[in-house]
């Protein structure tokens, strides 16, 4: 059986770990119990956590903000709504990483990072080679808005509970990035086209312009041939 994120136990109860960490309080989680929820909630978030989708997100919340039920609405939305959503000790969340293996969630929570800060470390690196030109294209929309501020966290509410402004603050935040990237996409775009074309010898547009000038310019009389010719006469 291959090792699903996201999924862990409290005791013998099942549970899906919508946030690995309470920002501002490290040692706290935000989790939903599984054998609780209704089938038709049940499944779908299933699914989400079993696709490529959840399995990629580090919180499983973003992942449920863009997943939804069979009756369409948002699973995060129906999880907060319904008071679904639970705080807790993440040293109460055993993760099941394999069939030999159970760790609790606040040491994985610290092996992540620690993995995430070494995974920073080498983009720095990389970012700071230019002999190529590459960039990451979210990062050439950040630098073209003039953002180089990361998007604020969203801090669920004292009691556990994501408050309604916050999950609006969310959607807000996620549409933004998801803007940046499909900017910097269009950027590196661009770039690839124009590298590809002077490799290929196609004048740019720009080019194209300036030839287009000179043409025109040929076409008439230099300069001063008009006065000469009057003093010739």
């Amino acid at each position: 059986m291959s090792f699903l994120r996201h999924i862990g136990k409290i005791g013998d109860r099942k549970v899906a770990i919508v946030f690995r960490e309470v920002p501002g309080e490290p040692h706290m989680a935000l989790v939903t119990y599984t054998e609780s929820l209704n089938r038709h909630l049940h499944d779908p978030m299933m699914s989400c956590i079993e696709s490529d989708i959840g399995q990629n997100s580090q919180n499983l919340a973003d992942a449920l903000n863009r997943t939804h039920t069979q009756d369409g609405k948002y699973i995060l939305q129906v999880l907060h709504n319904e008071g679904l959503l639970k705080k807790v000790q993440s040293s109460q969340v055993i993760v099941t990483p394999n069939s030999n293996t159970k760790i609790r969630l606040d040491e994985l929570n610290k092996i992540l990072t620690e993995m995430e800060q070494g995974e920073t470390a080498v983009k720095k690196l990389a970012e700071m080679d230019k002999s190529r030109g590459i960039q990451d294209p979210a990062e050439v929309a950040r630098k073209m808005r003039g953002d180089v501020t990361p998007p604020p966290v969203n801090v669920p509410a004292a009691d556990g509970i994501l408050g309604d402004s916050v999950l609006a603050h969310n959607l807000l935040s996620q549409a933004r990035k998801m803007e940046l990237e499909a900017k910097g996409l269009l950027a590196e775009s661009a770039r690839l086209q124009s590298e590809a074309n002077g490799m290929l010898g196609i004048p740019t547009a720009t080019q194209t312009t300036q030839m287009g000038e000179q043409v025109k310019r040929g076409r008439g009389r230099p300069p001063g041939a008009k006065s000469k010719a009057k003093a010739t006469v």
